[in-house]
């Protein structure tokens, strides 16, 4: 698997809106592995195809994920991270269908903010009809984390950044933050 470069904010193409995926294959799933291994190396719980440079509808996420130094047993600079309860969850052409009308807050990040977290609030629980990493066709409901993460990383594909959601004072000092630090 490869590392992806990351496209970090405010590069225009993060609000651009993703094309739906015509069809799945090897390479799709290829893709998808290395947008996985990507979003572990970073230290994120979701990433979204535009945030490697892909206008396409994919999204992955991991929010059970934990990183284990008890076995790295290849030597101090062996550039590996090891993980331990992994559990990528691979979603493609994503599609909110229902949401609850309970609304939970949480504060969010983003890999292509780096260091920004912010107060968001979206809907406590959603239904996502999407297309797994076989091309089959599903339909799962999230609550919590997952709920958070999923519309978090959909809104991505839609060219919509939780900074979008936040108040516009607050936006202006993460992303002078972020063009300086650029």
């Amino acid at each position: 698997m490869k590392l992806l470069s990351l496209v970090i904010a405010p590069d225009p193409l993060l609000k651009q809106i993703s094309k739906p995926v015509e069809n799945v294959d090897k390479f799709l799933q290829e893709f998808m592995d290395n947008m996985v291994h990507t979003m572990y190396h970073e230290g994120g719980i979701g990433l979204a195809s535009v945030q490697v440079g892909v206008l396409k509808r994919i999204l992955v996420m991991d929010v059970d994920y934990q990183y284990d130094d008890s076995h790295h047993h290849h030597g101090e600079s062996c550039g590996h991270n090891h993980f331990i309860n992994c559990n990528p969850q691979y979603f493609i052409n994503p599609e909110i269908i229902e949401s609850s009308k309970e609304i939970s807050s949480f504060k969010e990040g983003c890999l292509s903010f780096p260091g920004a977290r912010a107060e968001v609030s979206r809907p406590q629980e959603v239904t996502v009809k999407f297309l797994d990493y076989y091309g089959n066709p599903q339909t799962k409901s999230f609550d919590g984390i997952m709920a958070t993460c999923i519309q978090h990383e959909i809104d991505h594909l839609n060219g919509i950044n939780f900074v979008d959601r936040i108040s516009a004072l607050k936006r202006e000092i993460i992303l002078k933050k972020i063009k300086k630090t650029k």
